[in-house]
């Protein structure tokens, strides 16, 4: 009987994991079990030392995690890109984000904006910064805590307006997605996975990665809101 392997990660790729990974199953027998937590959390957990095989987390998290001695360096792969989507409470109207300054107006014209704890809201901060509109806006700007999706926030009508992955807005009751951000301002981000250096399961870990980034996890990753990385 082969172990179960022990897998955490952010809430982005909650979606496409259990997807992946109940195919995998199906095809080779092997158990898997993937906790998703928020980003930050699942990162802390790893460097406190909790022990798992793997690790499923943004590009720059992982890197990090391989230069503390956490994660198996020759076994970083990235899976999939995430570009980050604009929601609104279902049936209310919809803004244009047809273009920077249309996203820019759609901003400042919102009662609440609400963005995560996560990669794509570091890079939304900074760009309101570079604005010019984030001191303006700061009484309106609502963090969701993490491992609470932004979506949420919008569907309960505690916010106007959100961003986040379209991989964690696509699949949410309550909201309607606007659409993706316009490419001159889109926030893609690569979302890796490493072997643990402590797991006793390499060469079944190796496997499983190796199936998630080939062509064959592809059409999962479209559905679930992504593009193979």
């Amino acid at each position: 009987m082969q172990s179960m392997l022990q897998g955490i990660s952010s809430m982005a790729t909650r979606q496409l994991l259990a997807e992946l990974t109940q195919a995998y199953t199906q095809r080779t027998g092997q158990g898997v079990a993937i906790e998703s937590v928020g980003g930050v959390d699942a990162a802390k957990r790893v460097q406190a030392g909790e022990a798992f095989d793997m690790v499923f987390l943004a590009s720059d998290a992982i890197d990090k995690l391989i230069a503390a001695g956490h994660i198996d360096a020759q076994s970083k792969v990235d899976l999939a890109l995430s570009g980050v989507a604009v929601a609104v409470r279902a049936g209310t109207t919809a803004p244009d984000i047809s273009s920077e300054e249309a996203v820019r107006q759609a901003v400042l014209a919102a009662p609440s904006v609400s963005y995560s704890t996560g990669p794509s809201g570091v890079a939304l901060a900074k760009l309101f910064e570079r604005w010019g509109i984030a001191d303006t806006i700061r009484e309106r700007m609502v963090q969701a805590p993490p491992g609470v999706p932004v979506g949420s926030l919008v569907a309960q009508g505690q916010v106007a307006l959100g961003f986040q992955q379209l991989s964690e807005l696509i699949h949410l009751q309550g909201i309607d997605v606007v659409g993706p951000l316009p490419p001159a301002i889109q926030i893609t981000t690569t979302f890796s996975a490493g072997l643990c250096s402590s797991s006793s399961q390499l060469p079944a870990g190796r496997a499983l990665l190796a199936f998630m980034a080939s062509n064959d996890a592809a059409e999962a990753k479209r559905r679930q809101g992504m593009e193979p990385a």
